[in-house]
């Protein structure tokens, strides 16, 4: 069985479909993970340069954002002294408001500061691990975190580092990078294209048939259940999931989860399996999904109904899976 969900209203219309078109991919590894891009090409529009355009935009999101390369603009902000203000490229400045007005938000489930934590449970750069930390080790390196402690000068791009802090975008950067590709393609002149990195999604234009791009919604797999799968047309749209079943480990029959809850220090714990955010961005899917994760069930779907998302919560249970929707969610069905 499947359902299919459609968009409710365009920001714009889309542009007419290339029936004489021809649908290229290209392929590539980023970020830990891998990309694809689908892109129509009309008739005698050739594909050179544009795999070497789209692997340029993603090492500069490296280049700017990630906490992995001791080079990148996000570990030099990391490593400066305390007090000291640092500018930042116009891209990693605006994914830090972005990542900000998100954590405002959503009370600091989701927190741009929170990469010490992460770094301690294992899922940072310092490496895995297979145990739980110490409880005095979680509230030393929490009281290096804190969103609140971020002060910006948007005027000039400059964000200051008050002392110990370290940003973490590795929630939001991949959507960036998605959305980053779709803005480079469109650019081009390749209007219709559908761009995935980590299984993060945006779908512009339309294939040469007049269809859109349909994907479908990630989901884990519940033992001896056939879920229904469920299409989501993304035109003009973007996807992101986050879920509780793709990095962990275990430790005395306890699964420690890579989404840490940064307003305890240790990852969430709750029957939530997964969350789908739908919407416009992908940077926007990407964080907020992360945010609804940690908040959990009840307190994830207050808030995404009150942000109006469209977003999608599968929580275990002895049986399976039970589905909550949210109203925008459920709108799309048809």
């Amino acid at each position: 069985m499947h359902r299919v969900l459609i968009p409710v209203a365009l920001s714009a219309p889309p542009p007419s479909p290339v029936p004489q078109g021809q649908v290229r991919q290209w392929v590539g590894q980023t970020m830990g993970t891998t990309w694809s891009v689908s892109a129509v090409l009309a008739p005698g529009q050739h594909g050179d340069g544009i795999e070497a355009g789209i692997v340029g935009v993603l090492d500069g999101v490296i280049a700017q954002m990630s906490n992995w390369s001791d080079t990148s603009d996000v570990s030099r902000f990391n490593r400066a002294a305390a007090d000291s203000w640092l500018t930042l490229p116009e891209d990693c400045f605006a994914v830090l408001q972005a990542a900000l007005q998100t954590a405002r938000d959503s009370g600091g489930a989701y927190d741009p500061t929170a990469g010490p934590l992460v770094d301690l449970w294992g899922f940072g750069p310092a490496g895995a691990r297979t145990s739980a930390p110490s409880v005095d080790d979680v509230v030393r390196l929490r009281q290096r975190c804190g969103w609140q402690r971020i002060e910006v000068d948007a005027a000039h791009r400059r964000v200051r580092q008050p002392g110990g802090i370290a940003l973490d975008f590795c929630a939001i950067a991949k959507g960036f990078a998605v959305d980053a590709v779709s803005r480079h393609l469109h650019a081009r002149g390749l209007s219709h294209h559908l761009v995935e990195i980590g299984g993060e999604l945006r779908g512009q234009g339309l294939k040469p048939d007049g269809m859109p791009w349909w994907v479908e919604l990630e989901a884990p797999v519940a033992d001896g259940s056939a879920p229904t799968r469920t299409l989501v047309a993304l035109l003009g749209l973007s996807v992101a999931t986050s879920g509780d079943y793709r990095r962990y480990f275990e430790q005395d029959g306890q699964r420690f989860a890579h989404t840490i809850d940064p307003r305890t220090g240790y990852p969430a714990a709750h029957a939530l399996a997964s969350v789908t955010v739908i919407h416009r961005d992908c940077m926007m899917a990407d964080a907020l999904s992360t945010a609804l994760t940690v908040l959990g069930p009840q307190a994830g779907m207050a808030f995404a109904q009150r942000q109006a998302l469209a977003a999608r919560f599968l929580v275990r249970t002895p049986d399976g899976f039970d589905e909550h929707t949210t109203p925008a969610f459920a709108a799309m069905l048809s």
